[in-house]
C-alpha cells in the first residue's frame, strides 16, 4: 500500500517541545500561542478541560490534541492532581500546514484506542518522569512518533468527515492524492487521476468533490502553492520554485499564487517576514 503520510510529513513536518511532565494540580490555563498546537498525554486523571463554550471530563488515560492555537483550561484535583506530559506542536508553515488545517479543532482519544502506541507511550512516560540524561530530547522525538500514530489512527478508523485526511482515508481517492503529493510538477489530467484511483472520470470527479470539498484541479493548485510558500520561507528563488511545483515560468506561478492567496509571492513574503 502506498504510504499516504510520507509526502505530507516530508514537506510539512511537525516537531514537539515538552513544557510539562508530572503532576498538574488545580487550575491551569493555556493561552493560544501563535502557530502552535498542543498535545497532552494524560496518564492519570481525572481532568476536566474547558475550551470555548464546551468542556470535556477525562477519566481514563487519554490524549488531547489541539492541532491549531486554541486557549484551554485544565481543572484537576488541587492535591492529587493529574499525571500529564504536554508538548507544544510546531507544524511547519503554521496555519498553512495542510495536516494541521485538516484536523478537527480538538481530538480526544483513550490511549488504548491508538493502535500500536502502547510501547511508545510506555517509554515516553518512563523517560518523562525519570529525568534521565537526554530524556527531554527523547520524549520530544517520541511525541512526534505519537503524532504520526494519531494521524494513522484517525485515517484508518474513518473518524474524519471531509477534507484532506478524509481523502487519504478513502480506499481509492488516496492513490490520486498521493500521486499529486509526490509529483506536484506533473501535468496531471483528470483522466490520469481517475485512472490512478481506479475510477471512471465522472465518478472520480464527483467522489473527490464530495469527500474533499473541492475539485481535483483546485486541490492540485492549492498543494502546489503550499509547496511554493514553504520554499519561499526557506529562501529559494521563485524561478527554481516555479519549475519544482509545475509552473512553466515565474509569471505563471505568480498568477496562480495570487489567485490562491490574494497576494503576489513578493507581497506574501514581505507579509510573512513582517509577521
Amino acid at each position: 500500500m502506498t504510504d499516504r503520510l510520507a509526502a505530507l510529513m516530508a514537506h510539512f513536518p511537525v516537531s514537539a517541545h515538552v513544557f510539562q511532565a508530572g503532576a498538574l494540580c488545580g487550575i491551569h490555563t493555556l493561552e493560544a500561542a501563535d502557530g502552535r498546537g498542543q498535545l497532552h498525554l494524560i496518564r492519570r486523571g481525572p481532568v476536566e478541560v474547558f475550551h470555548r463554550a464546551t468542556s470535556l471530563r477525562i477519566e481514563a488515560p487519554s490524549l488531547l490534541l489541539y492541532p491549531r492555537p486554541l486557549s484551554h483550561r485544565f481543572v484537576t484535583d488541587p492535591l492529587a492532581g493529574a499525571d500529564m506530559v504536554c508538548a507544544h506542536l510546531i507544524f511547519e508553515s503554521g496555519i498553512d500546514n495542510p495536516m494541521a488545517a485538516a484536523l478537527p479543532e480538538v481530538v480526544c482519544l483513550p490511549l488504548d484506542a491508538v493502535q500500536g502506541a502502547d510501547p511508545v507511550l510506555t517509554l515516553l512516560f518512563e523517560e518523562a518522569f525519570s529525568q534521565r540524561c537526554g530524556g527531554v530530547a527523547l520524549v520530544e522525538r517520541l511525541f512526534e512518533v505519537v503524532m504520526i500514530q494519531i494521524l494513522r489512527q484517525l485515517m484508518e478508523s474513518g473518524a474524519l468527515a471531509g477534507g484532506l485526511l478524509s481523502g487519504l482515508s478513502h480506499p481509492r481517492l488516496r492513490h490520486a492524492l498521493v500521486g499529486m503529493h509526490e509529483a506536484p510538477a506533473h501535468e496531471w489530467t483528470l483522466d490520469e487521476l481517475a485512472s490512478a484511483a481506479g475510477m471512471s472520470r465522472s465518478v472520480f470527479a464527483a467522489s473527490f468533490r464530495e469527500t474533499l470539498g473541492t475539485t481535483p484541479g483546485h486541490y492540485l493548485q492549492g498543494w502546489r502553492i503550499a509547496l511554493a510558500q514553504q520554499a519561499l520561507r526557506r529562501g529559494r528563488a521563485l524561478k527554481v520554485i516555479s519549475a519544482d511545483v509545475g509552473y512553466g515560468s515565474e509569471a505563471a506561478l505568480s498568477r496562480a499564487f495570487k489567485a490562491q492567496t490574494g497576494l503576489s509571492p513578493r507581497a506574501w513574503k514581505v507579509r510573512e517576514s513582517a509577521g
